[in-house]
């Protein structure tokens, strides 16, 4: 089923001609759980992989044995979606509980030493036949993402590591059959469920801390409440930045392209180390699909769906702080990439 974002409350390019010129078009992914193939963009689905090569590993020193089975993250989802599909209200029954009861952080793997390679988990596959937005690099018609089960990376030590491969679709010969995945996983916010897709373009505009200055000024007197509890456009102000930050600016959930909410850390100008050209959001990896500050993003088709359990959330993960934007150069897709997480 196609998702629709309802139109945005109002025309802010008309209350605010600058931003006509500081659009973007994003790609609105709407990740639902479904059972994608090797053929479909997907998070969370197989990739189409070559039999004939080795599946990306991590290698980089860290403990790898202690966390979650995989295979138990797997199964107790599949516990709850059942569970709580069949009863709304209560959820996993006596016998269910018990089951879930069983899967517990531990140290699971203690065969693993601390560099041996331990395979990435496949998160997400786009075709730029179904993502529009998904820049034409010259390197392929696909990308992969991946990522290292366990937030252990870095000067801080927690930090994701993520690898991307652009692909030809038709270069590929035999897919590999068997997916590898690993044992245990750091935590199982970091195991995406299976989902299909449904890709959709929306409008963008950049974070209200990242515009220039007389605009931020005038958007924020305009959306002062006056005397009479109305804003300057005539309509029931909420105050502050609210009403552009969340009903107008950036849209929630996973995305491609598009504008950087910088709703934690504030805005950080991102350069390639390379050649100083300024990043550009490829991929928004969110944990959430809506929360309670922006239900106005709510794709049409989910409406029914608001207060169903975990609707919000189809793909399980949560990645850093809940949210990661993979941002890459502009010119040279070969260029290190940067992780932001919000």
């Amino acid at each position: 089923m196609p998702r629709t974002t309802p139109p945005r409350p109002l025309d802010v390019e008309a209350v605010f001609p600058e931003l006509t010129a500081l659009r973007r078009t994003a790609t609105r992914l709407h990740p639902r759980r479904g059972t994608p193939t090797v053929r479909d963009s997907s998070v969370g689905g197989p990739m189409l992989w070559p039999a004939d090569e080795p599946w990306p590993a991590c290698a980089h020193a860290h403990q790898r044995g202690s966390g979650h089975r995989y295979a138990e993250v797997v199964r107790a989802r599949e516990i709850l979606e059942r569970a709580w599909r069949r009863d709304p209200r209560s959820g996993p029954n006596a016998g269910e509980a018990d089951e879930l009861s069983r899967f517990k952080r531990g140290r699971h793997a203690p065969h693993l030493a601390d560099t041996d390679p331990i395979p990435l988990i496949g998160v997400a596959q786009l075709y730029r036949r179904d993502v529009p937005g998904l820049p034409d690099t010259g390197a392929g018609d696909v990308l992969q993402v991946f990522w290292c089960p366990f937030e252990r990376h870095g000067e801080s030590g927690h930090e994701m590591h993520v690898e991307l491969r652009w692909r030809h679709s038709r270069g590929i010969g035999t897919p590999l059959a068997e997916q590898p995945f690993p044992e245990v996983v750091g935590r199982p916010e970091l195991v995406p469920s299976p989902c299909v897709l449904h890709p959709e373009a929306v409008v963008e505009y950049p974070w209200f801390e990242d515009l220039p200055e007389d605009l931020r000024e005038r958007i924020e007197a305009w959306e002062t409440p006056r005397e009479d509890g109305h804003d300057q456009a005539g309509e029931e102000g909420e105050g502050g930045v609210e009403r552009y930050a969340f009903d107008l600016s950036t849209a929630p959930g996973w995305k491609v392209g598009g504008c950087i909410a910088w709703n934690l850390t504030g805005p950080t100008r991102l350069t390639c180390p390379v050649c100083a050209a300024r990043l550009t959001p490829l991929l928004t990896v969110d944990r959430r699909e809506w929360d309670a500050g922006t239900t106005g993003w709510i794709p049409d088709q989910d409406r029914d769906a608001v207060h169903v359990m975990d609707a919000n959330v189809p793909t399980g993960v949560s990645p850093g702080r809940g949210r990661l934007i993979i941002a890459v150069c502009p010119r040279d897709p070969h260029h290190p990439f940067r992780l932001v997480t919000q």
